[in-house]
Formats: structure tokens, C-alpha cells, sequence
């Protein structure tokens, strides 16, 4: 079984979910995302997506018209796998198609273009024997991109990937839960007097870079939480 956290943009509340593997993921339509399919090779029985993310690709599955084959979806920041503030670890990102040939994956690849529901297609130099796209939020607090800026009172997927984050590298009080409450400033003040930032509790660029490249790949430590 799993735990699926979903943010949901349009009401803007954080829903939980728990689900067998072959079960459908939430707001997907006709079983053709599955949790298993989702969690790909992450060991974690804790997952987190968007609706958005979701019914992205609902959408680009019906202008497909056919199954689409999931190499790698979500990660946990502590697993690894991608880059920093890789948008797989917000769950917001596929990398699909691995098992067509060129031709077909350029194929894909401008449908889900052409549906208009993803923030980002990667092109195909560089991405060749992939299709990479995702429904990251913008704007990101790095100029180079990213995470957004997040603060008390925020809730989402984000915050979701900095409690994780946070939580690994020994900063605990801030829970798994998606919402920026006082437990997680206080963690994120105490983050940031101990690599000399800023000590605001607002997690902008600096700290978002700081923090994801001391918690990608770091493996799961003794203070990682899962509900």
C-alpha cells in the first residue's frame, strides 16, 4: 500500500490517500496511471503528485490514444536520481517512452506539446531516447528555474519536498504534510543560520539550492518521516 499525497490546485488543499499498487493514481482517468506505474523505482511508501499533474496526463494519454509507457516518475529527494531541484521530487514530472523507437518518441513528444497542459517539454537533443515533460509551478525563485518561493501559510507539493528535504538532513519539526506552518519556519530558520543565509523562514533561491544539494542522493536517514 501506499500513501499518496495530492495537492489540489483548484481548492488549494492538500489530500491524502492510501492505495495498492495497481490502483489507479487520484483524478486519473481509465486506470492508465497506476501507483505502481507512478512510484516507477522509488522505494518510498510515500508518494506526492498535483491534480494538475494528473489530469495533464489524462489529457495527453487521450491525444495519444494509446497506453504510454512510464520509465520514471516520481522521487524522493533523498533517493536521488536527478538533478537538484529535479521536478520528478515534487512529483510533478515524467520521463516516458523509453521503449519506442526515435521516430515514435518524436511523436509523443509533439502530442504533448500540442495538448498545451504541460509547463515544460524537453527537446529532444536533450532527451533523445526519452520524453521528458512536467506541470511545474512558476514562477521558479531561481532566474536559472526550479522551485517557486515558498513561505508560512503556503501549501503544496513543494512544501512537501522541503519538509522531506529538511526532515533528511536532521532539521525535524516540520512534518510530512505539505502545509508551511510554524513548525516548518522554525525548521527552515534553523536550516539556514546553520549554512549562514539569511535567516528569514522564507525559502527562496539561495536556500532552496543550499538545501537540495545537501539532501539530493543522501539516501534515507533516521529522521526521514513518513506518515
Amino acid at each position: 500500500m501506499a500513501n499518496v499525497y495530492v495537492y489540489n490546485n483548484q481548492t488549494g488543499g492538500m489530500e491524502y490517500y492510501t492505495l495498492a499498487e495497481s490502483d489507479a493514481m487520484p483524478y486519473n482517468i481509465s486506470r492508465t496511471l497506476t501507483v505502481g506505474e507512478f512510484r516507477g523505482s522509488s522505494r518510498s511508501n510515500t508518494l506526492w503528485t498535483t491534480r494538475r499533474a494528473m489530469e495533464a496526463f489524462n489529457i495527453t494519454r487521450s491525444a495519444w490514444g494509446r497506453p504510454i509507457y512510464v520509465g520514471f516518475a516520481f522521487k524522493r529527494i533523498w533517493e536521488g536520481g536527478h538533478a537538484a531541484m529535479s521536478q520528478h521530487y515534487v512529483g510533478v514530472a515524467f520521463d516516458v517512452g523509453q521503449n519506442l523507437d526515435s521516430a515514435t518518441r518524436d511523436q509523443l513528444r509533439n502530442t504533448a506539446a500540442a495538448t498545451g497542459v504541460w509547463t515544460y517539454v524537453e527537446p529532444a537533443y536533450l532527451t533523445p531516447t526519452w520524453v521528458h515533460f512536467d506541470a511545474r509551478a512558476t514562477p521558479p525563485a531561481c532566474a536559472a528555474g526550479g522551485y517557486p518561493l515558498v513561505r508560512f501559510g503556503s501549501v503544496n507539493n513543494y512544501v512537501l519536498t522541503l519538509q522531506d528535504a529538511l526532515n533528511a538532513l536532521g532539521y525535524t519539526g516540520s512534518g510530512l504534510d505539505g502545509i508551511f506552518g510554524n513548525g516548518t519556519r522554525d525548521a527552515v530558520i534553523r536550516f539556514q543560520r546553520a549554512q549562514g543565509l539569511d535567516a528569514d523562514g522564507i525559502v527562496g533561491c539561495q536556500t532552496w539550492e543550499r538545501l537540495t544539494e545537501l539532501a539530493v542522493s543522501i539516501g534515507r536517514t533516521p529522521t526521514v518521516v513518513d506518515p
